[in-house]
């Protein structure tokens, strides 16, 4: 009976079905890199329900276990033919909903998802229902945490076919029919989860809300026989499009022995030997991530080596926060003019040397976090590069206003972050990136809006060149060091450091400078000649502290 049937409490009832669009975020279909020019859908079965709290298996010998956080319609009143301006009037309510996928098994599906969304509790739902006549379905706000860390976050104004299109555009081919339920797409962020994983989905319309639907990870002993049907497979468009980037998809597959990053079983590839050297920075234990890890494997944590921990942990509380009025100050001043100064100081040796702005006319004010990679080795990177590893511990704890500071050592020669990374910097507060190294993915990376100072962009894979080393400690980026709370201001001339004891001064008196050097340009423009006014003989002198005393 459905009264007592805990996978239909949110609905009250059993859907007659459930449909499911394929793509209908823009955000999305940007990841994805094709836009469709109308919806498209699969069905799943309303044996795939669970309540909010319930469980989801990761089948045996699966790894690529993927949530899509979505906004799911529920039907009130019939609907056939109808107009999309008729349409929303025919939704009584909306909730969250998450879409789970099993990409192991997508390839067989060939677009049908039976098996790959079909399975047992694969279609959380709830925990509450929106009265649909009280919204606005333009603007709806979608969120999905992975571990209490947000990793979607989008609205239905970035849909590509709006609520009410969808709604029409299904009832040209069908009824609609009361209690039915349709899943209306998942935005960018959508990425792999393994056992341990706690995944909260949200939906809110203004002040109402859906309450947080929640999904726990955890590993099943039962696994598929071969005698009776096709098994999971991975190839690598499955690999990335699970993952969510090319780049994640490679760190994945390092770190399951599939180097190639094909999908090709990891028993046919080479075993690195482990590296004897003393890890400096630990992993964070896999089955307990910091934040939403969207680079993981689905491994077995007992797989993965274990390091020995860092005597620098790192915490949000690494790098000191820029008062707000010292903050104020240098947003004022030109990296120019902060070179000017700290050169009075005796300090010549403290420009990032050889960075740009990805995006033309990109500043930043912050304090550093500092990332260090060292030139790649075999070895190193198996023990180093997988999983939680420095670079994501990094960008998972970058604090509000503080920088991301990355030596590579000046090679160019692979990315050293990519546009998933760019969006955790950015949805963490991050005032901005600096590497003396690669981008990858560079025209997505400069979309998320983050400031970026890069040696330029190039495609491959950051283990082509580096392993991702240790963090909180002193780097060399662009030929200068950098040390964990040092004052970092970027704009069109570079990226300049300077030391945190003596910002205040010289944000003071660069701001004087420039207040002087101002009133200059107003007397040459005026006529005069640049002899005794640049630099001010005393006359000259005299006259700008009369003036600039009035």
């Amino acid at each position: 009976m459905t009264d007592t049937d805990p996978r239909f409490t949110a609905l009250g009832e059993r859907p007659g079905k459930i449909v499911a669009v394929h793509l209908s975020y823009a955000s999305r279909a940007d990841q994805r890199g094709r836009r469709p020019a109308a919806p498209s859908y699969f069905f799943k079965p309303s044996s795939s329900l669970a309540a909010s709290g319930a469980e989801i298996v990761r089948p045996a010998g699966t790894e690529l276990l993927a949530f899509e956080g979505e906004i799911a319609l529920v039907i009130g009143e019939p609907a056939r033919w109808v107009t999309p301006d008729a349409a929303w009037s025919r939704v009584a309510s909306v909730t969250a909903a998450n879409d789970f996928g099993l990409y192991d098994l997508r390839a067989n599906d060939k677009g049908s998802n039976v098996r790959s969304k079909g399975g047992d509790g694969y279609t959380p739902i709830g925990p509450a229902l929106i009265d649909a006549r009280d919204i606005d379905p333009a603007a709806l706000r979608l969120r999905t945490w992975v571990n209490g860390d947000l990793v979607q976050d989008d609205s239905t104004a970035g849909l590509i076919f709006p609520l009410a299109q969808i709604v029409a555009d299904l009832s040209q081919h069908f009824t609609l029919e009361t209690g039915d339920v349709i899943l209306t797409g998942t935005p960018a962020g959508s990425s792999v989860v393994v056992p341990g994983d706690v995944v909260e989905v949200q939906v809110d319309a203004g002040s109402l809300t859906t309450g947080r639907l929640r999904t726990t990870v955890v590993p099943g002993a039962q696994p598929f026989d071969p005698a009776i049907g096709s098994v999971p497979a991975i190839d690598e468009t499955q690999r990335v499009e699970a993952w969510g980037s090319a780049e994640a998809a490679a760190t994945a597959a390092s770190r399951t022995g599939d180097v190639t990053a094909t999908g090709e079983n990891p028993t046919d590839q080479p075993v690195p030997v482990a590296s004897p050297v003393l890890v400096t920075d630990a992993a964070t234990p896999h089955a307990a991530p910091e934040t939403g890890d969207v680079t993981r494997t689905g491994g077995d944590p007992a797989d993965q080596p274990v390091p020995v921990a860092s005597p620098v942990p790192m915490t949000d509380a690494a790098a000191p926060r820029l008062s707000p009025t010292l903050r104020g100050k240098l947003e004022r001043v030109p990296v120019a003019a902060l070179s000017g100064q700290l050169r009075k100081r005796g300090l010549n040796d403290v420009t990032i040397d050889g960075v740009h702005a990805l995006t033309p006319g990109s500043r930043f004010v912050g304090t550093a976090r500092t990332l260090r990679f060292v030139p790649h080795r075999e070895d190193l990177f198996a023990s180093h590069g997988g999983g939680q590893n420095a670079q994501k511990r990094a960008f998972d704890a970058v604090g509000e206003g503080e920088v991301i500071v990355i030596e590579a050592r000046g090679e160019t020669g692979s990315g050293t972050l990519g546009d998933i990374l760019a969006i955790r910097a950015h949805a963490r507060g991050a005032a901005a990136i600096v590497t003396d190294g690669g981008v990858r993915d560079a025209e997505a990376v400069a979309a998320v809006g983050i400031p970026v100072f890069t040696a330029g962009p190039h495609p491959a894979v950051l283990g082509r060149r580096h392993v991702p080393w240790e963090t909180d400690v002193a780097v060399g980026c662009g030929g200068t060091t950098v040390e964990p709370g040092d004052i970092l201001v970027g704009d069109g001339d570079g990226v300049i450091v300077i030391p945190p004891a003596i910002a205040e001064e010289v944000a003071d008196a660069a701001l004087a400078q420039e207040t002087e050097d101002a009133w200059i340009a107003e007397q040459v423009a005026s006529g005069h000649p640049i002899e005794g006014l640049f630099p001010m003989n005393a006359e000259w002198r005299a006259r700008y502290e009369s003036e600039a005393t009035r």
